[in-house]
C-alpha cells in the first residue's frame, strides 16, 4: 500500500513533532479560518492527535467584516466536526481599537484565542502560518524599520501558540489540502491591495523573485531564524537593563505620570542596542501599538537620553508621550 502524498506527509510530520513538543495533558486546538493552511493543519492535526493519545480541538474566529461571516464559520465549524475535532469553538469579535483595520483584528483574534486557552488549559493553539507568511512579515518588518526582532519574524513557538508549518512553503500546504480532500475557502481581504500584507503577497514578493531570481521567501525565512537567536539574546540582555533602569526610577517627581519611567544613567551606560530595546519595551508598555512603533520613534527617545539639550517631549503613536524630567525617562 503506498503512503500519503508527499505534501500531505510533510504536513503530518511537521504536526506530529509538533505535538510530542507538547505536555501530555495538553489540549491541541487548531486556529482555523477556512483557508488552505489552517485547513490543511487541522486535517493533519485530526490525523495525528489520535495516534499520539491526545485531545485536538479547533478555534474559528468570526471578525464580523464581511457580510455572512457567522455562516461562514459556522460552516467551517462544521468541517472542523466532520475531521473528528472536539471542542470546536466559534468566537465572535468586534473589530474596534488602536491601529488599522489590519492591526485591529489580529489584536481581538489573538484576545479570542487566549480566551479558548484559558477556558480549555491546559492548552496550546496552533497556527498555520507558512514559509510564505514568514517571509511577508520579514518584508512588512523591513518597511517599518522595527529592527531586528521584526525581522527575526514569527517564532515557531511563543507560549501556548505554536507555528509547526513554518518551514513548508505555502505550495506544499496547499497542495496537501487539497489532497486531504478539504475545500478551502479563500478571504477576499488576502487579495485586497488595501491591506499591506496583501501588497506584500501579491506585489512585492513576486516583484523581488523577478528581479533576484528565485528562492528570495525560503532566504527571508532563513535570515528570520538567524536574526531571531541573535535577538533572544539581546533581548534577554535588554531585561536585566529595564530591570535596573526602572528599580532607579521610582519615586516622586513634579507632574507626576502613571506610565513607566526608566532612570537615564543605568540606560546612559549601556550599548545602544539594549538600551533602545528597553526604551521601546517601556513605549509598548505606555500603549504605543506595536505595529506603528518605528525605529525613528526610538531613535527620538534613545536621543532623551544620549543628546540631552533640554528638548521637548517625544510624541510617539497612540497618543503616547516620552520625556526626559529630574534624570528620569517618562511615558505617559
Amino acid at each position: 500500500m503506498s503512503g500519503p502524498h508527499p505534501a500531505v506527509a510533510a504536513v503530518r510530520s511537521a504536526v506530529r513533532r509538533a505535538l510530542s513538543a507538547l505536555p501530555a495533558d495538553t489540549t491541541a486546538l487548531v486556529a482555523c479560518s477556512g483557508g488552505a493552511d489552517s485547513l490543511a493543519l487541522a486535517g493533519a492535526v485530526a490525523f495525528e492527535a489520535p495516534r499520539a493519545g491526545r485531545r485536538a480541538g479547533a478555534v474559528t474566529v468570526d471578525h464580523g467584516l464581511q457580510e455572512g461571516s457567522g455562516e461562514r464559520a459556522e460552516s467551517v465549524a462544521k468541517v472542523l466536526h466532520g475531521l473528528g475535532l472536539h471542542p470546536v469553538l466559534v468566537r465572535a469579535v468586534e473589530v474596534t481599537g488602536r491601529g488599522g483595520p489590519e492591526a485591529a483584528a489580529r489584536r481581538v483574534r489573538y484576545e479570542a484565542l487566549d480566551d479558548a486557552v484559558a477556558d480549555h488549559a491546559p492548552a496550546a493553539v496552533l497556527l498555520g502560518h507558512t514559509l510564505d507568511d514568514q517571509a511577508e512579515t520579514v518584508l512588512l518588518g523591513l518597511a517599518r524599520g522595527s529592527g531586528a526582532r521584526s525581522l527575526a519574524g514569527m517564532a515557531p513557538r511563543a507560549g501556548h501558540y505554536l507555528r509547526p508549518l513554518l518551514d513548508l512553503d505555502r505550495a506544499t500546504v496547499r497542495e496537501a489540502c487539497d489532497r486531504m480532500g478539504l475545500d478551502a475557502w479563500e478571504d477576499p481581504h488576502n487579495l485586497d491591495p488595501r491591506f499591506a500584507r496583501s501588497r506584500v503577497r501579491h506585489q512585492a514578493l513576486p516583484a523581488l523573485e523577478r528581479a533576484l531570481g528565485p528562492g528570495i521567501a525560503a532566504a527571508l525565512a532563513r535570515t528570520a531564524g538567524m536574526l531571531r537567536a541573535d535577538a533572544d539574546t539581546l533581548d534577554l540582555l535588554a531585561g536585566e537593563l529595564h530591570t535596573e533602569a526602572a528599580a532607579e526610577a521610582p519615586g516622586e517627581v513634579p507632574g507626576g505620570t502613571a506610565g513607566p519611567e526608566l532612570a537615564v544613567a543605568p540606560l546612559e551606560a549601556a550599548p545602544a542596542s539594549l538600551r533602545t530595546r528597553v526604551l521601546r519595551r517601556a513605549a509598548l508598555a505606555a500603549g504605543c501599538p506595536a505595529s506603528a512603533l518605528t525605529a525613528r520613534h526610538v531613535h527620538e527617545l534613545d536621543r532623551l537620553v544620549t543628546e540631552w539639550r533640554g528638548q521637548a517631549h517625544i510624541d510617539l503613536p497612540g497618543g503616547v508621550r516620552g520625556r526626559r524630567v529630574a534624570g528620569r525617562i517618562r511615558f505617559g
